[in-house]
């Protein structure tokens, strides 16, 4: 039973939010006379501390949100007194976890959770973490949208038409059609569902590669266990990476496995980019045999020392031109804080109903 509900032996007058178990009530619900013994559960309010400072538009998006019961402080450090059940922070400190005794779940408040996350939490077995899934459709339709340009080759037809040269439109079976084509989905969660749908309303057959596997094939989509990707490789005309780095998931696309694609084959990756071995991707974008469309890197800016002049490879990915690059970027949208509010909002007003939190991550396997 969650924290924030109270059992309690109760022979007297009671009001306010509560369910209750044992002997009838006489009286009405409102301040109600209790027979003697009878147990109430009592509604208590639910503290949620988020640490750090947010986006306007997200506090505002969030409040009106938020069940009547929801005690919400927002600030760097924590409250006084610490009463939190619930901490939404993506690297909390040890001092932000210690200040409260009642902290029993810690929220990320994106997918995905960092290492050093992870390490903090696995000195703290009593509380759970939980992390949010709300850009799973920005991402799935950057995924998308990659995968359009690099089948319709629309970098290298703009620059060409920037030019005044009209040669592409002359050029037979120089574009891709997409419909009829075998997408596999590496990593069946939040996103790559949002991914899979968007596949199969264009006419794609779809395959997914869950690590469990437990998840039975829909009628839509085959799902596949993750010792059976090298198999599905060979078929893999668009292979869509949308799973988190850990460590069974780093370099899982090396020599090996991207050397298995068939000629043409186009390949997102939305999800980290150490899942793929950096040299071996490089190589193989060199010879001309696969498209790749990268949203995520090996090297990443220190915000500290600015935001540009930071090559995301130690290779020339820049100089090829087949490949299209973005800045880990997949999850923004313009929607961005309100899809964060509303899923947040969906996860603390679970917890306040009493339920369980969803989204609970494996600290052992780091998703």
């Amino acid at each position: 039973m969650p924290a924030y509900w109270r059992t309690l032996a109760v022979n007297g007058l009671f009001s306010d939010f509560f369910r209750y178990s044992g002997p009838g009530l006489s009286g009405s619900i409102g301040g109600v006379q209790v027979v003697p013994e009878c147990i109430i559960l009592v509604r208590m309010a639910l503290h949620v501390h988020i640490a750090g400072t947010h986006d306007e538009s997200f506090l505002c998006a969030l409040q009106p949100l938020l069940d009547s019961g929801i005690t919400l402080t927002v600030g760097e450090d924590a409250p006084d007194p610490a009463e939190y059940e619930i901490l939404i922070c993506g690297v909390p400190s040890k001092e932000l976890i210690e200040a409260s005794p009642a902290l029993r779940h810690l929220i990320v408040p994106w997918a995905g959770l960092p290492v050093k996350t992870r390490d903090l939490m696995l000195n703290y077995r009593h509380i759970t973490t939980h992390n949010l899934h709300h850009n799973a459709v920005p991402v799935a339709e950057l995924a998308v949208a990659m995968m359009l340009a690099l089948a319709k080759d629309l970098r290298n037809i703009d620059a060409s038409l920037r030019k005044n040269d009209w040669t592409p439109r002359y050029e037979t079976g120089a574009i891709d059609m997409v419909a009829e084509k075998t997408a596999v989905v590496v990593g069946y969660g939040a996103a790559g569902k949002e991914i899979a749908k968007r596949c199969r309303a264009m006419g794609m057959n779809v395959r997914a590669v869950r690590r469990s596997g437990h998840e039975p094939n829909d009628g839509a989509v085959e799902i596949y266990r993750a010792e059976d990707l090298e198999a599905l490789l060979p078929d893999a005309q668009v292979i869509f990476l949308s799973l988190p780095l850990t460590e069974h998931t780093k370099r899982m696309m090396g020599e090996r496995q991207l050397s298995l694609l068939p000629a043409g084959a186009i390949l997102i990756n939305v999800s980290r980019g150490r899942i793929i071995d950096e040299k071996a991707l490089y190589d193989i974008l060199g010879t001309g045999k696969i498209k790749a469309g990268l949203d995520v890197w090996y090297n990443y800016p220190d915000l500290q020392g600015g935001k540009s002049d930071v090559p995301p490879s130690d290779y020339a990915f820049h100089e090829l031109p087949n490949v299209i690059m973005t800045p880990h970027l997949a999850g923004n949208s313009d929607m961005t804080e309100v899809l964060r509010a509303r899923e947040l909002a969906r996860l603390l007003n679970t917890a306040a109903g009493g339920e369980q939190l969803p989204n609970c991550v494996d600290l052992q396997r780091g998703y």
